[in-house]
């Protein structure tokens, strides 16, 4: 699946399956160079529709210094927020939001219990006492999980 790509008012905003990245241009974005959020830290996004004043996608994470609730200059000065003007940006910028939030609904059901150490060499054990694996294999298997 490719990238997705939005250019706003201050930068572009780029979606990859993994992370979100801001890169600022030099004259409206204020020379904040570039930002990558992982989209598994975001906790929130907020895009607003331009009127009398600019739109814009926000992004919240762990961390980060939200501006909701302040003036609108601030939240243009934001370096999580893209700006944009039109009616046709906003529901790119949506389309952005659902595709991030799709992607963190495949990380949340895609992350399985992590098991130890000592569940994965009893499984070892059990295929080799079920002959599937040899003595080599195992004790191969075995210095790899404890680190030998």
């Amino acid at each position: 699946m490719s990238d997705l790509v939005l250019k706003g008012k201050n930068g572009t905003l780029t979606v990859t399956p993994s992370k979100v990245i801001l890169k600022f241009g030099r004259i409206f974005g204020g020379g904040k160079g570039e930002k990558e959020i992982r989209i598994k830290s975001i906790t929130g996004i907020q895009v607003k529709k331009p009127g009398l004043t600019v739109g814009f996608i926000q992004f919240a994470f762990s961390g980060s210094s939200e501006q909701k609730g302040r003036k609108m200059t601030d939240v243009v000065k934001d370096e999580n927020t893209i700006t944009f003007d039109t009616k046709k940006q906003y529901e790119e910028f949506l389309k952005a939001k659902e595709l991030i939030e799709s992607y963190q609904d495949k990380l949340e059901s895609g992350s399985s219990p992590v098991s130890s150490g000592a569940d994965e060499l009893k499984k070892f054990a059990d295929l080799k006492a079920a002959g599937i694996i040899t003595d080599e294999e195992f004790n191969a298997k075995k210095k790899q999980i404890l680190g030998l």
